[in-house]
């Protein structure tokens, strides 16, 4: 299935720190030695993280040369530059093809860490919450003719210009006000800066 994710810098760091929430509970379990269902639900999800990660515009653009053959992206997605019908330029969205197994595999995880009974360690309780908002956006139904005219865009591998029209750009707008209120509600500076990217 294809996902749109912003070329935003919230959304890459917020989803890229995930990865000590992850690590962490993989060595705690390793540690204590049990074969268990938690290891192997975390193991999959660190996986699937890793699947997702290797899309991100963000991480292609700026991984691509000093990550290790093993790490680096086939084919980084190709820049583009979004424009509305006034001329003015948008945060680009990029398609990206995930498994309902990976987001299968992500949501248990994130079940699991929301419903563990244990004590949470230092900082859990905002990594788990991190973790809630970067699900929600990923499973933010991407707009259907958005989608397409994205995709057709990715698919011809060359940077290019794109102007929305009217009625695609309010898809658009919608589409990045949802993701801005997942990521940044409860806190009004940081709403009103991240806002600010896709104005």
């Amino acid at each position: 299935m294809h996902l749109l994710v912003p070329d935003d810098p919230v959304f890459y760091a917020k989803f890229q720190s995930l990865e000590e929430l992850l690590l962490r509970h993989l060595h705690q379990l390793h540690r204590s030695g049990t074969d268990s269902d938690e290891e192997r639900v975390v193991s999959d999800a660190y996986d699937s993280w890793v699947q997702v990660l290797l899309q991100l515009p963000l991480w292609a653009r700026w991984h691509t040369e000093e990550a290790p053959a093993a790490l680096t992206p086939a084919e980084p997605p190709p820049r583009y530059t979004l424009y509305s019908v006034r001329g003015d330029q948008l945060t680009s969205l990029y398609p990206i093809e995930v498994t309902a197994a990976e987001l299968g595999q992500l949501t248990s995880c994130l079940d699991l860490f929301a419903g563990a009974g244990a004590e949470p360690a230092d900082g859990e309780d905002l990594f788990t919450e991190v973790f809630r908002r970067v699900m929600e956006v990923l499973l933010l139904p991407p707009p259907p003719n958005l989608l397409t005219i994205l995709r057709c865009v990715v698919v011809q591998g060359a940077a290019v210009l794109v102007t929305l029209p009217a009625e695609y750009e309010t898809e658009y707008r919608r589409f990045c006000e949802r993701i801005v209120t997942i990521l940044s509600s409860g806190d009004t500076f940081a709403l009103t800066s991240h806002r600010a990217m896709y104005l």
